[in-house]
């Protein structure tokens, strides 16, 4: 059986606490970010460990392995959009479908051990940038296909929410 694609509009996430997995948006700031995703990363890698990880808890839900597959490219993703969004005016991102990614990239073939230093490896790259943002940065605003509009400010916490969604979507309550 295959995942059912996941169609929901996640940004109202930006305005209120998601009632599945606790995150809150006004716990945390940009100053946060760096820290906080390296600590998401340090936890997946983890997750990444069990020696179950590549088994599905239903045949239509991902495994650890499919999610940590999905964030790791989640990180990767956001640091060419931070960067964009820092480097131009107002960029629009292309629409990505994190569902094709998944069947073209085979999430469920991958090592888990090469994408634990994948994932890691992306993390300390986006944490990194987030690391420089500056007041005269932080509201600089980026475009997604849709029309919604983020600031650098509210794609970091956003971002962050996709990562500490999916270490709930596992069993694992994220580090805070």
């Amino acid at each position: 059986m295959s995942i059912t694609p996941d169609t929901k509009d996640w940004t109202w996430v930006l305005e209120r606490p998601c009632a599945e997995c606790g995150f809150d948006p006004a716990a945390q700031g940009l100053a946060d970010l760096p820290r906080l995703v390296h600590d998401t990363a340090t936890t997946w890698s983890q997750v990444l460990a069990r020696p179950d990880v590549a088994a599905r808890p239903a045949p239509d839900v991902w495994s650890p392995l499919e999610y940590g597959c999905h964030v790791r490219d989640v990180h990767a993703l956001f640091g060419q959009r931070l960067h964009l969004m820092i480097e131009q005016d107002e960029p629009t991102f292309a629409n990505w479908d994190q569902d094709a990614t998944a069947v073209e990239r085979d999430y469920a073939a991958q090592d888990p051990a090469v994408v634990a230093a994948e994932l890691v490896e992306a993390a300390g790259a986006v944490a990194g940038t987030y690391a420089t943002v500056t007041d005269a940065t932080r509201g600089r605003r980026g475009v997604r296909s849709n029309g919604d509009v983020f600031t650098v400010e509210t794609l970091g916490s956003y971002h962050l929410h996709d990562v500490v969604h999916h270490l709930h979507d596992v069993g694992v309550v994220p580090p805070r």
